[in-house]
């Protein structure tokens, strides 16, 4: 099979949908299919080594968002010359925007099936921007419309699906949730990142991704501080990047948590992070925002539980106090189910296991379900050709 992965995130960029993108056409290449990541071009240092091809694009940096680079395919010859030439069966777009355009145009004119996956809470984003829901609720709809283009529409969790309806968008979803291996973690990984990020003894509360408030990281930054005002003793590890991360820091020094607080930003060295996640005693990702966070599924690999909030997307697959725990999105919630959980080590520690043993999902077993899917819908454009050529005549 050969498969296109169209994103506007990839490597060196390690948010959640270039992470998926990577497993995607790392693991299809391993089982023998031809891969190929299309996304815009970044210094990635060297090229070499990887099972899959980078097809990408010229792009520029994106104000106010120091790890992100639009892309510009259009203005792009090379790249377009190296699109027209690659035989494809099958289109997978990840974004609504440029890359999902580039992808749909590319499907179109050589009438082959595309998937698009919806992985973002979109409105959410265009009112963050804005400030207008007026604006919010027409890029909304802007985003269904582009999926109704796509032969088949995948949300990573039920509760993303529901979002999504939500938008206006009318025809199935499939639901393809976000894999995670479990990896093994070697005796030293824990006492390795310990030292590095110069942890103490006491238990951490860790949140590892993007430095936003669309995170909802002031829930956990309050938490913190009433836990400290009880006397409870542990350290708050925040890893990770973002356009908020100085209002973030300046908001834990003015909630007091100077001497609890430990940012290391973002953490690029895999065994590192893994020894981080589990040295934490709980993963503290409150976000209402997110769809099927893989850092919630990575923590649960490393044994660590996580507390969200009952209902959201992160949630999804956690049972209270039994692989994970659940909370209100309000202070007074998390604060008990936090407090109640460091009280008992023995028994966190028990939810932890069960974390690890239920919630992770390997992605080569998940990509074995993603290949199936793309062989339907393959297998139905061929019993209904459309006339055109195979080859790509265009860009």
């Amino acid at each position: 099979m050969r498969v296109a992965e169209f994103s506007d995130s990839f490597l060196p960029i390690v948010d959640g949908v270039g992470t998926v993108v990577y497993h995607y056409v790392t693991q299809m290449a391993q089982k023998g299919h031809q891969t190929y990541a299309v996304a815009p071009m970044d210094a990635m240092g060297f090229r070499g080594g990887y099972p899959f091809e980078i097809l990408d694009y010229k792009s520029f940096p994106v104000p106010g968002m120091k790890n992100y680079r639009m892309g510009t395919p259009a203005l792009d010859a090379h790249f377009k010359r190296r699109l027209r030439v690659v035989d494809l069966d099958i289109v997978h777009v990840h974004s609504p925007f440029i890359a999902g355009r580039v992808g749909l145009r590319c499907a179109r004119r050589r009438h082959i099936p595309i998937v698009g996956t919806f992985h973002s809470k979109y409105y959410d984003d265009f009112l963050q921007k804005t400030g207008s829901k007026a604006i919010a609720r027409a890029g909304a709809k802007y985003v269904a419309d582009f999926y109704s283009g796509c032969d088949e529409v995948w949300a990573v969790t039920k509760s993303s699906a529901e979002t999504f309806r939500e938008y206006g968008y009318k025809k199935e979803i499939f639901v393809m949730p976000n894999g995670t291996d479990v990896r093994p973690l070697p005796a030293s990984a824990v006492e390795a990142a310990s030292r590095h990020f110069e942890l103490g003894p006491e238990p951490v509360l860790l949140f590892v991704g993007q430095m936003n408030w669309k995170k909802n990281i002031r829930l956990t930054l309050e938490v913190a501080a009433r836990l400290q005002e009880a006397g409870r003793s542990f350290q708050l590890v925040l890893a990770g990047q973002g356009p908020h991360k100085d209002e973030i820091l300046m908001t834990a020094r003015q909630l007091g948590l100077t001497n609890r607080l430990i940012y290391v930003g973002h953490v690029s060295d895999p065994e590192l992070l893994d020894g981080l996640y589990a040295r934490a005693a709980l993963f503290c990702f409150p976000s209402i925002y997110d769809n099927g966070p893989l850092v919630v599924r990575e923590a649960a690999a490393m044994g660590t539980p996580s507390v969200t909030v009952r209902g959201s997307s992160a949630a999804e697959g956690i049972e209270d106090g039994v692989n994970g725990y659940l909370c209100e999105n309000d202070v007074e919630d998390m604060l008990r189910v936090v407090d109640a959980a460091l009280a008992d080590p023995e028994s966190l520690a028990a939810v932890g296991r069960k974390a690890r043993e239920t919630i992770p999902v390997p992605w080569s077993r998940l990509v074995d379900t993603v290949l199936e899917r793309y062989q339907r819908l393959i297998d139905a454009r061929n019993a209904n050709p459309v006339t055109g050529h195979r080859l790509f005549n265009g860009w």
